[in-house]
């Protein structure tokens, strides 16, 4: 899971959470409040009808029923109960509800003055009336139908607000989370750009000191070092390379001059022309090395238009200097764009060594000394196609085909430092194109450059 929506599941979490809490705290508060409220309701019902029964001496069991039935605080399924110190009833509504009761709701009554609880749907309370001559007792039972209309109304309100406010947050919360993270989400795709091709990018930061500019700071520190290191390392692979060749090149002068000395025995001359082929391959692998640094030091870049199909044919024609008996089967495919496509924008002695290594692995792992190169296009993309018959490279191999210094099992018999295909890959990305190995059928080899 990614740190966005691990941040924006655990900020709606926690807001949904909080919802629920606030919308439970909400309704039990106005549940108690609503029962408080109706107690009170109650009590006052009770102790207004002891007073008229014990105070007003005109007030008898008839008139204060007609009281009941016609008082403006009625209350819904009302049953009131008055008893004296003797547990005697005196007085009861004419209502049809009921009150269960018993002697020892009475003897609580006296000990703790009131209470109220709750009997099915109804609600009971009880009070205690002292007075000088006699105690009295009051029970009144009734439902409190509008207080729960408006508790149940809550509930659904409650119920239906946190549904909705919940689906918002998670909206929401998701939507702000990607905005606030799309500073880093940019961070990320310009960090996957650089490559050892651009590592003079650098991260643009604003001068607001947030966690996104302070890293992009230390990234550009870091991407300094490792410019410098990268740059020392080619510096001195070029130097190196370069400062190698001429002390190769006097070794090999003399070497072919000893062994064109007519003094000079066939013993000697064979030792000194294994001599002279090992030379020969320690300057072949310096000019590699020296090639391939120039390169990742972008010291040959250039923006002259060159025609690929020139290009190819003069690369054909070094290698077939190299390899007369090497045939190569050319083929154009026509196309309304192919002129177009064939115009790139690039390095011409750059793009024939890539040219010319391609053709020179397709004549060495050839089994028949005979390769077939095409031109063709895709769209706007040209496609230049080299295939040959032969051992073929397995998935692990294919993998680690473009790396420095790679072979595969069908090369242990053939010269060479694994470095060819990797010029190659590299000439093509500097000119913003690609190459790609695959076996279009059993043990050949297609190898297509493709120029966008």
């Amino acid at each position: 899971m990614t740190l966005k929506n691990r941040i924006s599941l655990l900020v709606s979490l926690l807001f949904t959470i909080l919802f629920a809490l606030a919308s439970t705290v909400i309704f039990i508060l106005y549940s108690n409040f609503r029962k408080e409220e109706f107690r009170d309701r109650l009590e006052i019902k009770a102790l207004s009808n002891i007073k008229l029964l014990v105070n007003v001496k005109e007030v008898d069991n008839k008139l204060l029923k007609m009281i009941d039935q016609n008082s403006i605080n009625k209350l819904y399924n009302e049953k009131t109960l008055v008893f004296d110190s003797n547990f005697k009833l005196i007085y009861s509504s004419i209502d049809d509800a009921k009150i269960n009761w018993s002697a020892e709701d009475l003897k609580y009554l006296k000990k703790h003055k009131t209470f109220f609880k709750q009997q099915g749907d109804y609600e009971v309370y009880g009070v205690f009336y002292d007075t000088n001559d006699k105690d009295f007792y009051a029970l009144i039972s009734a439902t409190d139908n509008y207080g729960k209309r408006k508790l149940l109304f809550l509930r659904y309100t409650l119920i239906v607000s946190y549904l909705l406010f919940t689906c918002i947050c998670w909206v929401l919360t998701s939507f702000m989370v990607k905005k606030a993270m799309n500073p880093l989400k940019l961070f990320h795709q310009k960090i996957k750009k650089i490559n050892e091709n651009n590592l003079d990018t650098r991260i643009t930061s604003k001068s607001t000191r947030n966690e996104i500019d302070l890293i992009a700071n230390e990234f550009n520190f870091m991407m300094d070092r490792i410019e410098i290191s990268y740059q020392k390392q080619k510096e001195f692979t070029a130097h190196a390379s370069h400062e190698l060749r001429t002390p190769l090149s006097r070794i090999t002068a003399q070497i072919e001059n000893t062994i064109d000395d007519v003094t000079t025995s066939a013993k000697e001359k064979t030792f000194l022309k294994t001599i002279l082929s090992d030379v020969n391959h320690l300057s072949e692998l310096i000019n590699s090395l020296l090639i391939l640094s120039k390169i990742e030091s972008k010291n040959t870049e250039n923006s002259e238009v060159h025609r690929m199909d020139e290009i190819l044919f003069s690369a054909m024609k070094k290698l077939k200097k190299s390899f007369p008996d090497f045939v190569i089967l050319f083929e154009m495919e026509e196309s309304d764009n192919l002129d177009t496509a064939l115009e790139i924008k690039g390095n011409k002695n750059l793009l024939e060594i890539a040219l010319n290594n391609v053709l020179k692995n397709a004549c060495l792992y050839s089994d028949n000394k005979q390769a077939q190169v095409k031109i063709s296009t895709s769209g706007d993309n040209l496609i230049i196609s080299i295939s040959n018959t032969g051992n073929t490279l397995s998935e692990n191999e294919q993998k680690k085909l473009f790396q420095a210094f790679m072979r595969g099992k069908n090369s242990k018999e053939i010269s060479g430092f694994g470095l060819g295909l990797r010029i190659v890959n590299r000439i093509l990305t500097l000119h913003k194109a690609r190459i790609i190995y695959s076996i279009p059928k059993e043990k050949t080899n297609l190898f297509q450059l493709i120029f966008h």
